[in-house]
Formats: structure tokens, C-alpha cells, sequence
């Protein structure tokens, strides 16, 4: 049996491109990916905060260090420019594998630059 796992979050990502005329799907600072995991086309979900749209596409590499995340193509209807976000991409995992992974959650400032990385969300409390 394989279960699905949350691999790698970019939580609370700025859009600061959505190009409608733009090959790729969602271009992120190549930094960001490094730090989060995540692989050029990887399949990514995103999830918009500002208008509750959430869709799947994949991660393209962009420029190191811009702070850049760029909604393309079709998506570029779900998600614009200040738009915040929270690219998660997960893993296909077995039982025995899911007993000791951890994620890689990668928090962000509004300039998309990396705050904290961690492991574990906190247990939610009333």
C-alpha cells in the first residue's frame, strides 16, 4: 500500500507575476525550490488564500534569489500578482517510509524571502 504524504510546503508565497501568454506553469526563485525540495516539473498544488482557488500544476525554475512566483498559462486566471499562496508538493510513500518522514515546511516574508524552515506544524488548538 502507498499513502500520499505532504512532502514540501512554500507557505504564505507572494504571486508576483501571473502570465497568461507564458510557456510553464508556475515559475518559482530556484532558491526556493532548493530550500522546499521541490523539483523543476514537479507536480505542485497551490493553494490562493485570497480567493480560495486551489489547483494543481507544476514548478519551473526561476531565477535564484528574485523572490519570484509566477502564475502561468491557464492557472494565471486563479492567481495575480500580491496574491498570497501555498505551494505544497507531496510524496507517495509506504507505511514503514511514513513512520519517519518529516516534510520540509519552508515559511516566507512578504518579499518571499525564507523566514524559517522546519519539519513539523504545530498542533492546532482551540
Amino acid at each position: 500500500m502507498q499513502l500520499t504524504f505532504l512532502k514540501a510546503k512554500l507557505h504564505k508565497a507572494h504571486v508576483t507575476h501571473s502570465e497568461l501568454e507564458y510557456e510553464g506553469s508556475c515559475a518559482i526563485d530556484g532558491a526556493l525550490l532548493d530550500a522546499a525540495g521541490i523539483s523543476e516539473y514537479e507536480q505542485i498544488e497551490i493553494y490562493n488564500l485570497a480567493n480560495g482557488e486551489r489547483f494543481t500544476t507544476y514548478a519551473i525554475r526561476a531565477q535564484d534569489g528574485t523572490g519570484i512566483i509566477s502564475v502561468n498559462g491557464a492557472a494565471a486566471h486563479k492567481a495575480s500578482p500580491g496574491d498570497r499562496v501555498i505551494i505544497c508538493s507531496y510524496a507517495r510513500l509506504s507505511p514503514q517510509e511514513a513512520a519517519v518522514f518529516k516534510p520540509t515546511l519552508v515559511y516566507l516574508d512578504p518579499d518571499n524571502r525564507i523566514t524559517r524552515i522546519g519539519n513539523e506544524i504545530p498542533v492546532q488548538v482551540a
